[in-house]
């Protein structure tokens, strides 16, 4: 192999790779997707939620539908009455796009009851995986690491999307190098 298919070759590698570290779907509930059989906690806590990834709810149109709730205790008592927002097409994406916890059950009457519910917690896009705290300072007033968490994800998202487009434009230009 020449020296230039090995260059093409490995910025190929590093653009796939550099996409690839931007933002992942994760189907929620994996294989068994969006059903009452399925265990939300386990699925949850095997994932790793980030800025930019997408939720996709995928379920019987009909038989189940998405509801987001606002909060915790939402959450908890199954108050759908109220829902933030609410999908009903079987095949739904919700994008990840801030740092926290968002609350999500489905809107069948009886099924988030029944635990049909999973809470996302997203993490900046370095950041670790849990959630974004308030901290005191030193003069009594406090800071939200949350804006921490958004700055610094924003940051990883601009550098990737830099990242990205330098090794796609290194890939086009030796593209266009070895065929002309």
């Amino acid at each position: 192999m020449g020296l230039k298919n090995t260059i093409l070759l490995s910025l190929f590698f590093v653009a796939l790779v550099a996409k690839k570290g931007l933002a992942a779907q994760h189907v929620v509930g994996g294989s068994q997707g969006w059903e009452e059989s399925t265990d939300f906690n386990s699925w949850a806590s095997a994932q790793k939620f980030k800025v930019g990834d997408q939720l996709v709810f995928k379920y019987t149109s009909g038989l189940h539908s998405v509801v987001e709730l606002p909060n915790e205790s939402a959450f908890k008592n199954c108050d759908l009455g109220s829902a933030l927002d609410s999908k009903k097409g079987g095949n739904d994406v919700v994008k990840l796009n801030k740092a926290g916890t968002r609350y999500f059950a489905c809107g069948t009457l009886g099924h988030c009851d029944q635990g049909m519910k999973v809470k996302i917690t997203t993490a900046g896009s370095t950041a670790a995986s849990s959630p974004a705290s308030s901290s005191s300072n030193d003069d009594g007033s406090s800071s939200d690491a949350s804006t921490t968490t958004s700055t610094t994800s924003a940051a990883s998202a601009n550098f990737n999307s830099f990242a990205l487009f330098f090794a796609m434009t290194a890939v086009w230009a030796l593209v266009l190098v070895y065929v002309f």
